[in-house]
């Protein structure tokens, strides 16, 4: 027969561990599509946590306890049929205009914004030493651009054959592969965003000044996360979360090695819903 103490002792115990498990149980589990999209998410099937977006959702993660988020691998074309099919609750580092008008959604100023420019070599064989208006026009020029993107100058249509066929476009899967091309003359001129040719210089230092990188912005990313209506969390609770980290100076430690503007969000965002 136990003695009372010990079974206060046990009843202890056992409350001690409820209040332990019961956090962890309570949390809901948020899926956020990781696409590879250098330097937000870089490689996300290969099970590495690198690019922003892993460090984006640790410190989700470390603000509450009632959401837990984890990254769901995905890719670029793959994401919409992910999405619309509940594989996954969330993409980030999105816009709408880049193919999710039809598809039924809530969207979250992020309040993040970075721009893709294009980049050529300076100087190209003897020939003079090229100007800003050498990116006035790319009648003839041949592109090197990312697959799957949407390019303003290209009506944000990411189609490879339109591109190809149109603006002589080449299209890989590695930003770096396209800076390449441009140093070997292989491409006139690559489009990256601000944020990964800032990262590809400090990598790259010597190889910085061969590159004359244009005044043209092609567009301006404002970023947005795309919510599912199902999702486990809503567009206000998530953007009242991004503000915690606005708050807590997280934001700014995330991205503003990598000249991704952190803005201010009005309290008044709306977060629109699209329907088919």
């Amino acid at each position: 027969m136990s003695s009372p103490i010990r079974t206060a002792s046990r009843l202890l115990l056992m409350a001690l561990v409820a209040l332990w498990i019961l956090p962890s149980q309570a949390a809901q589990l948020v899926r956020i599509g990781a696409a590879h999209f250098p330097p937000y998410t870089v490689r996300p099937e290969s099970g590495a946590d690198t690019g922003l977006l892993p460090q984006l959702v640790e410190a989700l993660n470390a603000l509450q306890n009632d959401y837990q988020f984890v990254l769901v691998p995905t890719s670029i074309p793959r994401r919409f049929g992910d999405f619309k099919q509940g594989r996954v609750d969330m993409a980030i580092f999105e816009n709408p205009d880049w193919g999710w008008k039809d598809i039924p959604h809530t969207s979250v100023d992020m309040g993040l914004e970075d721009a893709e420019i294009f980049v050529a070599q300076r100087q190209h064989e003897g020939q003079p030493v090229r100007q800003q208006n050498y990116f006035a026009d790319l009648t003839g020029k041949r592109l090197a651009m990312f697959s799957g993107y949407h390019y303003e100058f290209a009506g944000f249509n990411a189609d490879p054959k339109f591109l190809a066929q149109n603006y002589n476009a080449t299209l890989t899967y590695s930003h770096d592969s396209n800076l390449l091309m441009v140093l070997r003359g292989r491409a006139d001129i690559a489009l990256v965003t601000r944020s990964y040719l800032s990262d590809y210089f400090l990598r790259n230092d010597k190889v910085a000044d061969q590159f004359l990188v244009s005044e043209r912005i092609d567009q301006v990313y404002h970023h947005y996360a795309i919510l599912r209506p199902a999702s486990p969390i809503s567009s206000e609770a998530f953007g009242k979360l991004l503000q915690g980290l606005r708050d807590n100076g997280q934001m700014l430690r995330i991205f503003d090695p990598y000249k991704i503007a952190v803005l201010p969000v009005p309290a008044t965002q709306s977060a629109p819903q699209f329907a088919n």
